[in-house]
């Protein structure tokens, strides 16, 4: 091809090969800013732009927080971004998508994600001297990693919520909940504490870009994960869910099978004579996207009992707990209908729980029918 064009150029004018050449230059300019245009629509960046936000954007987790805490969440974070690596390419591979075969401690089957995600999360927290023990949806009991006084966290956590959109490329997250072991507990025992005791809850929504949401205690803040470093810059401080929202979200599925006061707190939402206000449908099937949503927007999540599930379905340690802790320093509220989430003594590791989570005035008009209907 060289060659050819060596034996034209001969034939042409010193200027016919100057303008070809100008032609040329032009023709490269445009095909290098045709590319950076197509880069920035396509959301990707180089190494200096990231270089540029990165000084400027705080890191997850925040250095004001004690060391050990600060370790944790920070190892925490990065297990979830490998998962989020994982999630990003399962289309393309066959060790990831689909069923494992197993069938865990919820009677549930497990996905191939399920089980990688859950190890990618344990291996991560097998390396911390601070971690007592581990307590995981995926797992039968809890593993205990040490018994030594300076263990003083408990680790709970749901390692891939939503796996059931995996295969349908949907939303999927991370679910948190970190307790403090009391001095002298067995570590295998120490996580059954009312949610009240939580000293961290955090969730990684795992959608269009990767979300943290994180609380001490001390407001809750969101980060989005940048992927060319590798780091969550915070993009949302002191988040606040709104006193009311647009939407109730549930599964109408399980409608006929709510208990009255259930029922008719959905009809009351849907026509608009429960909060003065009608409210639209939306239901994601994925617990974390719909909590997600209603922290940003308003409403309200709700998860009744059944008749098959009399207790519930959601977990309350790894799924009600720390997202009812992140709603209430957002000023939210969580109940199970009658008492408050936060305020539920745990009896075994797996337990389940009714869940009703969002802005408050909406929680408290299903709680005050739960109450009339008692």
């Amino acid at each position: 091809m060289y060659g050819y064009r060596a034996e034209r150029d001969q034939g042409r004018s010193s200027d016919e090969r100057s303008s070809s050449s100008g032609g040329a230059e032009r023709r490269r300019t445009f095909v290098f800013r045709t590319r950076s245009v197509h880069r920035a629509k396509r959301g990707l960046c180089d190494a200096a732009t990231t270089q540029t936000i990165l000084p400027k954007m705080t890191k997850f987790p925040p250095t004001t927080l004690d060391v050990p805490l600060r370790e944790l969440l920070r190892t925490l974070a990065q297990a979830c971004v490998q998962i989020a690596a994982k999630l990003r390419t399962a289309g393309l591979s066959t060790d990831v998508l689909g069923a494992a075969g197993d069938i865990n401690i919820q009677g549930e089957q497990q996905q191939k994600l399920d089980v990688l995600a859950n190890n990618i999360l344990t291996d991560a927290l097998r390396s911390l001297a601070s971690v007592a023990a581990i307590v995981s949806e995926e797992d039968d009991e809890p593993i205990v990693l040490s018994e030594s006084d300076t263990a003083k966290y408990l680790v709970i956590f749901d390692p891939l919520d939503g796996s059931s959109n995996i295969d349908i490329n949907g939303p999927t997250g991370t679910i948190i909940s970190i307790m403090e072991r009391k001095s002298g507990a067995p570590a295998k025992t120490a996580s059954l504490q009312c949610g009240s005791q939580q000293v961290a809850a955090m969730y990684v929504l795992y959608g269009p870009s990767t979300v943290l949401v994180y609380t001490t205690g001390e407001g809750a803040h969101g980060y989005t994960l940048d992927p060319v470093s590798g780091e969550f810059l915070l993009s949302s401080s002191n988040m606040q869910m709104p006193e009311s929202g647009p939407y109730y979200s549930t599964n109408e599925s399980n409608l006929s099978e709510y208990p009255v006061a259930f029922q008719k707190a959905i009809e009351g939402f849907r026509t608009g004579t429960l909060t003065g206000t009608k409210l639209g449908a939306r239901y994601i099937g994925a617990l974390v996207a719909d909590f997600h949503r209603t922290l940003l927007k308003g409403g309200i999540y709700l998860y009744p009992p059944t008749k098959k599930t009399p207790h519930g379905k959601l977990r309350l340690l790894y799924e009600a707990n720390p997202l009812a802790l992140i709603a209430h320093e957002a000023g939210g509220a969580a109940t199970n209908g009658a008492t408050d989430i936060l305020n539920i003594d745990p009896e075994i590791p797996h337990q389940r729980v009714p869940l009703v989570i969002g802005s408050k005035n909406a929680v408290e008009a299903v709680r005050t029918l739960v109450k009339a209907d008692a």
